[in-house]
């Protein structure tokens, strides 16, 4: 797609996506865009750069001259429920949504604009963010019947249909010889990814599963967070189920701290959010499997992980 959307060029990681169904969503980006600023009543600036790789985020004002944020996205199935979620979190520590709706392949949300808007990833180093991550996590968590009521929080996918898919991705991957693991280790590694959900006997709550420093925004005013800043979620992808889960992407976006101290990592990370190291050292063994070959780091703090005696 050459054209431009509300008199502006795409951004670069939306312009250079190279998956077939966001290609095909583009064409249809520069209407869905145009009929929303037109019925919402938004003037748009220049979308942020570089953007998403699948969703269409630009500063505008309302008609009140009030600043916010509008996103269009590409529906994707992990992110099918992100305007529910973050509906849900209102209180809780999510952007502010003013409006949404979900109709065919997009999902636009126009949220509040955060000042500053400062990404974790950019403000504290990687310890400190895990002490935020963490508070921003339990702020999260809750049942879904609490955050949205019996009925809307049905519409909710468990997170074991999440890991299912994502397994079977992974084991076509092995089959074919892109794992750098050995077979044993992911025959393990894979068959606890599927089994960890369904086994979780405690509460299942609402999670973000995609909770990570870029995620994290700091906002104006205190809420209570270890550093005396406010924080806010952006971009969450909901599933319900076990907590433990939630602090693996976080874990992710430093692969460095993954492949050296996994086993450390992870019982910090438990520690913070008030959860069973054990545990999260188990998730993080079969996530690391899941993602060897694919993630940096993941196949190492596998080996690792296994070394230790996670199993």
């Amino acid at each position: 797609m050459n054209g431009l959307v509300a008199g502006y060029p795409l951004p670069s990681l939306l312009a250079g996506s190279d998956d077939a169904g966001v290609r095909a969503w583009l064409q249809e980006l520069p209407a869905l865009v145009e009929e929303l600023l037109e019925r919402w009543e938004l003037e748009a600036s220049a979308p942020f750069e570089p953007g998403g790789s699948c969703a269409w985020v630009a500063p505008v004002r309302d008609a009140g001259g009030g600043e916010r944020v509008l996103k269009v996205a590409w529906s994707h199935d992990e992110a099918r429920d992100e305007a529910a979620g973050m509906t849900a979190w209102q209180g809780r520590g999510a952007a502010r949504v003013h409006r949404s709706q979900r109709r065919g392949e997009t999902t636009a949300l126009l949220l509040d604009r955060v000042r500053p808007g400062t990404p974790l990833a950019e403000l504290l180093s990687w310890p400190e963010r895990d002490a935020v991550v963490a508070a921003v996590a339990r702020r999260l968590w809750a049942p879904p019947r609490e955050l949205a009521g019996a009925e809307a929080a049905e519409e909710f996918r468990p997170l074991s249909q999440m890991c299912a898919w994502w397994a079977d991705s992974a084991q076509e991957r092995a089959e074919t010889g892109l794992s750098p693991l050995p077979p044993d280790l992911v025959t393990h590694g894979l068959q606890l990814f599927r089994e960890l959900p369904r086994q979780w006997d405690g509460e299942a709550v609402l999670l973000a599963t995609d909770l990570h420093p870029g995620n994290v925004l700091a906002a104006e005013g205190a809420f209570g967070s270890p550093d005396g800043r406010r924080w806010v979620l952006i971009d969450p992808k909901p599933y319900v189920g076990d907590p433990h889960y939630d602090l693996l992407q976080h874990m992710f976006n430093d692969p460095d701290r993954l492949r050296a101290q996994p086993v450390a990592f992870a019982d910090r990370m438990a520690e913070l959010a008030g959860l069973d190291p054990q545990r999260l050292r188990q998730w993080l063994l079969a996530r690391c499997v899941q993602e060897a070959g694919v993630l940096d780091g993941a196949a190492e703090a596998a080996r690792k992980l296994s070394d230790a005696g996670v199993a």
